[in-house]
């Protein structure tokens, strides 16, 4: 089993990061298993300098440690360029012309994560309109072509979910108009070359899965062991992913991972195990996100918080404890199962009370 923490560098962690990242360390470390570390700065310009490091020290001060030597996605562009030159030699991305604001304009957000769903504007284009918008310089981004297939994706947590990738994903940025890889497109090349197995991580991210194990039945063809000793794998693979993954693709089919296989087998990076959690909101409701200014780690530890208070917060907001006594993760792994998260699958809160109690011990 081989799990993964993969936090973006675009600040401090907050306590929703570091409840997500608990429930992948120990999952992970429950089965006997490694964690692996990978900084995910492919975003450039979003990027804070000295994040990463900021986060590792976190990570350490916190008890949750992986194994080998940390990633950084800013270091690995020929290996997405590769799988995005094996997406357009297989005819499956267009470009698109649409600005920001025509996307604004003519999509809507979807269910209660804000996906957008792209009406498809440019796949009506024909190829001489491209060719012709292209030479004239005009800015674009790549898509995906998603087909009207359902993929069933069968979570730990939440059970199956079934997306149809046409109606409820729709074609997806693979590449961004400022040249940047797209996360979707990123996430599912580094996990396959890395080998994971194991994916944990918050409910929002539960449509990701159908679009990830899509791009794995488009980039390859089982072959991921090729892919992750030489890297170039997506340049040489054009088969179908195997029977383990997701079966009967042909429109309009019932795309799923095949349950009795992964029992009898186990995951493997091109049919890896998800589990997706319930995430942690602020007192008000909403997500803790860096963006909305959620009280970060660093703050805490200026305040007085120790990282076994931490931890045992955020053991017990994912179930695994019944008070929020200190803990270190080390101590937690006998605690951690799939049926304890599963318990509850509302979405967690962390209010000022809790917040205050952690630096008034």
């Amino acid at each position: 089993m081989v799990g993964r923490l993969a936090p973006s560098p675009t600040g401090r962690l907050h306590m929703g990061n570091v409840y997500a990242a608990l429930a992948a360390w120990l999952s992970a470390r429950s089965r006997g298993g490694t964690v692996l570390l990978r900084i995910e700065d492919i975003d450039g310009p979003r990027a804070v300098p000295g994040a990463d490091e900021a986060i590792m020290n976190d990570y350490r001060w916190l008890g949750l440690d992986w194994d080998g030597d940390p990633v950084w996605q800013s270091r690995r562009p020929r290996l997405y360029d590769a799988a995005l030159e094996t997406l357009r030699r297989k005819g499956l991305v267009y470009p698109c012309f649409c600005s920001r604001a025509d996307l604004r304009a003519a999509s809507a957000p979807h269910d209660d994560d804000g996906f957008l769903i792209y009406p498809g504007t440019c796949a009506r284009l024909d190829d001489a309109e491209r060719r012709r918008r292209i030479e004239r310089g005009d800015r674009h981004s790549w898509r995906l072509v998603m087909p009207d297939v359902d993929i069933t994706v069968r979570d730990r947590i939440f059970g199956p979910r079934t997306y149809n990738l046409a109606r409820d994903c729709g074609d997806i940025v693979v590449r961004r108009s400022d040249g940047i890889i797209a996360y979707q497109l990123a996430v599912t090349v580094d996990d396959v070359a890395q080998g994971v197995t194991d994916i944990v991580r918050g409910r929002d991210l539960l449509r990701s899965a159908a679009i990830q194990m899509w791009l794995r039945r488009c980039l390859w063809g089982g072959d991921a062991e090729t892919f992750r000793s030489e890297g170039s794998a997506a340049t040489h693979h054009d088969g179908a992913v195997g029977d383990g993954a997701i079966v009967d693709t042909a429109p309009h089919g019932v795309a799923e991972q095949d349950a009795a296989s992964a029992d009898s087998l186990g995951p493997d990076p091109l049919h890896p195990s998800f589990a997706h959690v319930p995430l942690l909101d602020d007192g008000a409701g909403r997500r803790l996100a860096k963006r909305t200014k959620a009280v970060d780690i660093g703050a805490l530890r200026e305040a007085g918080a120790s990282a076994e208070g931490i931890v045992g917060e955020c053991a017990w907001l994912l179930g695994l404890q019944s008070a929020p006594a200190p803990a270190r993760p080390a101590d937690l792994v006998d605690a951690w199962s799939d049926a304890a998260v599963r318990a509850n699958l509302r979405d967690r809160r962390l209010d000022a009370a809790a917040l205050a109690a952690l630096t008034a011990a």
